[in-house]
């Protein structure tokens, strides 16, 4: 039901009613929660594990990125009520990885808005129960500490596809013991960013950008729940759902004899 409320643009109240209008029509002997009831459960709620998909056998190319999601709070009663401009906009961010070969989501985070892409991607790591031999991000995630803990998390084999910025220097051993980025550099040098793109199939990034539209429109761009305990739940709920509507549109094959 949360996320019906979220779908339709309801607060829980009056998803409740609707819900226990369509089960009274339909006849059948459904209970639906109230409204407080679903508040109250949702923090803490345990979720079922996300089962693997198929093709997901082995390590997985690993393609992270993250969105805001606005808060319906009182700012916005109070723009709507009495034409009031609220003194600041109030966001939560959703971090997402996802899966390039089977396009399940498989880590997720909600964090407060003044969280940084780096600063989330351990909580990110901590839920991948298996390897990852490609790693694709936006710039945000260049450094050292992103690196290191790739390489600690997965090995040295993982590959790290991250743009290096504009003004990216070197490292200073890059002549004799060049680094992954260092090759980074050199190549965007030599053949452009465009080139470089295409050869690291960093363009492959935008799968996880279809993603985030996905979510604006199948789950929606407003979080329902006011605290962030029910919010992390709202938010592992969307992924659930999503991960469903994945499973369901994707063919499945089979040889036959």
């Amino acid at each position: 039901m949360p996320d019906l409320a979220g779908r339709l643009r309801l607060p829980l109240r009056q998803t409740q009613g609707l819900m226990r209008s369509v089960v009274a029509l339909m006849g059948l002997d459904v209970l639906v929660p109230d409204f407080s009831t679903l508040s109250r459960r949702s923090k803490g709620m345990a979720l079922p594990p996300t089962e693997p998909r198929l093709g997901s056998d082995g390590p997985i190319t690993l393609v992270v990125d993250s969105t805001g999601l606005k808060l319906v709070g009182a700012g916005e009663w109070l723009e709507t009520k009495h034409c009031a401009k609220s003194s600041r906009k109030r966001w939560r961010k959703l971090h997402l990885g996802l899966d390039l070969v089977s396009g399940e989501i498989v880590c997720s985070e909600l964090t407060t808005d003044e969280i940084g892409d780096p600063t989330a991607l351990p909580d990110l790591l901590d839920q991948i129960d298996g390897s990852v031999a490609r790693f694709i991000a936006d710039g945000a995630y260049d450094g050292i500490k992103t690196r290191d803990l790739l390489a600690a998390r997965f090995g040295d084999h993982v590959n790290a596809v991250i743009p290096p910025p504009k003004n990216a220097a070197a490292s200073p051993d890059a002549a004799t013991h060049p680094t992954v980025r260092d090759r980074h550099i050199a190549e965007i040098a030599k053949q452009g960013r465009l080139a470089w793109q295409k050869s690291t199939g960093y363009n492959q990034r935008s799968r996880i950008e279809t993603q985030m539209g996905r979510w604006n429109t199948v789950i929606g761009p407003k979080l329902q729940a006011r605290g962030l305990d029910n919010q992390k739940t709202e938010a592992r709920i969307g992924v659930l759902v999503l991960n469903t509507m994945t499973e369901l549109g994707r063919p499945i094959f089979e040889r036959t004899l």
